[in-house]
């Protein structure tokens, strides 16, 4: 039996919401729109801009397939700038809904939700060798469209290895072809010159480089076209 509860953190009343809500029905509802649950973790009682929230769930693409659903969307074809973060607002915001949970995004700040450091609370995610985050299913190809704050408690499914301490290679390290990963630090005005340049059509047609050599990410499903969207935002939009 489905029931009526107040909307967390300002949001309106809501439409019912299944009375058991669960990890597996989160994931579900999800899959329904590509996406998958990445990660989550429990706040801590005291944390206040998660006050009142059982459980996080972190969302990102579905592989394979996230492309081919996304490129039908209104988003994706009404030609205006952003589709992508566009998307996920109006996709998450209808899982919130459904969830009586409350959506919160990596983009439209200042301020910015703390993503990296949830993600790392998930068990899921780690620092790579070159100090970005590497997922144990998406790799160096983890992104986010946004997270939902549920205000049950899910039991959540145990974290898998870090996937990066089984790589003995570390193909990540070398990949990058003017060494922006050096020291493992990343040096994005190093990069972004770079792929202005036409030497950088490869990375900017197929994706980084470094995040193309991890053999997590190489087995992730993700297509070209959707690394080249990401491209074309980082080096327009610097970040």
């Amino acid at each position: 039996m489905a029931g009526r509860t107040p909307r967390a953190a300002g949001l309106e009343p809501g439409p019912a919401v299944p009375a058991q809500v669960s990890y597996a029905l989160v994931s579900r509802a999800a899959q329904a729109q590509a996406l998958d649950i990445l990660g989550g973790f429990h706040p801590e009682t005291d944390e206040k801009q998660l006050e009142g929230f059982g459980t996080v769930l972190l969302l990102g693409p579905r592989e394979p397939g996230f492309w081919g659903s996304f490129t039908q969307s209104r988003e994706y074809r009404d030609g205006t700038p952003n589709p992508m973060d566009r998307w996920s607002a109006r996709v998450l915001t209808g899982l919130a809904v459904a969830f009586n949970a409350q959506p919160f995004f990596p983009f439209g700040g200042p301020p910015y939700r703390p993503f990296y450091q949830w993600a790392l609370r998930t068990g899921r995610c780690h620092p790579s060798p070159i100090s970005l985050l590497v997922h144990d299913n998406a790799g160096l190809f983890v992104s986010f469209r946004g997270a939902l704050a549920l205000q049950q408690r899910l039991d959540l499914p145990p974290a898998p290895p870090n996937p990066c301490s089984a790589c003995t290679r570390k193909p990540c390290q070398s990949a990058c072809p003017v060494s922006a990963f050096e020291n493992g630090t990343y040096a994005v005005n190093k990069c972004q010159a770079y792929l202005a340049q036409p030497q950088g059509a490869a990375c900017m047609s197929q994706g980084c480089a470094a995040r193309r050599a991890c053999p997590v990410s190489a087995t992730y499903g993700r297509v070209a076209a959707q690394s080249a969207l990401h491209m074309q935002a980082f080096l327009t939009n610097g970040a």
